[in-house]
């Protein structure tokens, strides 16, 4: 009995032996290099104490680095060039700020994938259009703000609802469904900035508005909370090159990185500043993602 005991302790540390030197030797195959794939960004520079903006050309292993146009760009800062400058927060297309020129088309860096910007291997980046820039990838939306700002993106309420702070301001299923493809947005400048009407007026009298802060007004004209909605019109039509300086080019709605449409919402507007009696039209059934 002893001897059979003895036998199957051998027998079992030999087994075991051979499945540690399979496992590893399956380790050590499945972890070597993966064949690498370069792809060359041409990143704007810009930098108001060297002069003329130029272009300068970044060769990346896009092996090594995650799928997305920002994780490139975050390779080349860490590994080649730390000067070059862009902004980011969220990487998730939530805060907005990683928008920029990407061959061609306005987007958000953290979710647009290199596969897709690349053309022969190449990926051409720039600051968003026609916006002044403060350094590399980085554009001054002061005024895209200031914009913004103007139709006083907050819930007016009436005298006794802001009296009684103690509770919500309710609204119905229907009233909140209006609301859907508005409060989304999420002020990325992507739409604004790609917008012909918008660039023609930024280098004018910088009247017009544009689809990011319209949009915005219409979400605020849309909110049954809201007891401004008259006031709010009014203002869109004290000088109607805030609205009617939109053409309809539809730019605004095919760049938008949320699938929002801008477009449908100054169409909005426009008809309600014409005709302020106008019922509101009815929610949207989907986004344009969707």
């Amino acid at each position: 009995m002893r001897r059979a005991t003895s036998l199957f302790s051998s027998t079992a540390k030999q087994y075991t032996r051979s499945v540690i030197t399979r496992t590893y030797a399956t380790a050590t195959t499945s972890t070597s290099s993966p064949t690498p794939q370069y792809v060359e960004f041409e990143i704007y520079r810009y930098n108001e104490e060297k002069g003329k903006p130029y272009t300068q050309t970044y060769k990346v292993n896009t092996k090594e680095c995650g799928p997305m146009i920002l994780d490139a760009l975050i390779k080349i800062k860490n590994e080649q060039d730390p000067t070059l400058t862009f902004r980011r927060s969220c990487r998730e297309g939530i805060c907005g700020s990683c928008s920029m020129n990407v061959s061609g088309s306005n987007a958000l860096a953290c979710i647009n994938r290199i596969s897709d910007a690349s053309s022969g291997g190449r990926v051409k980046i720039y600051p968003l259009p026609h916006m002044p820039v403060v350094r590399d990838l980085v554009p001054d939306l002061t005024h895209f703000y200031e914009q913004h700002k103007s139709i006083r993106p907050w819930l007016e309420l009436s005298d006794a609802d802001a009296a009684n702070r103690t509770s919500e301001t309710l609204q119905t299923r229907d009233d909140r469904k209006r609301l859907d493809g508005l409060y989304e947005c999420i002020l990325c400048a992507c739409c604004s900035t790609s917008c012909p009407s918008y660039w023609w007026s930024e280098g004018g009298d910088g009247k017009y508005l544009g689809p990011a802060a319209l949009l915005q007004a219409y979400r605020w004209v849309s909110d049954s909370r809201d007891v401004a909605r008259q006031a709010r019109l009014d203002n869109l039509d004290g000088d109607r090159m805030k609205v009617f300086k939109c053409h309809t080019i539809l730019n605004c709605t095919k760049v938008c990185p949320k699938g929002l449409n801008p477009a449908l919402a100054i169409a909005n507007l426009k008809n309600l500043t014409a005709h302020k009696d106008a019922p509101l039209p009815p929610p949207p059934t989907a986004h344009l993602s969707e």
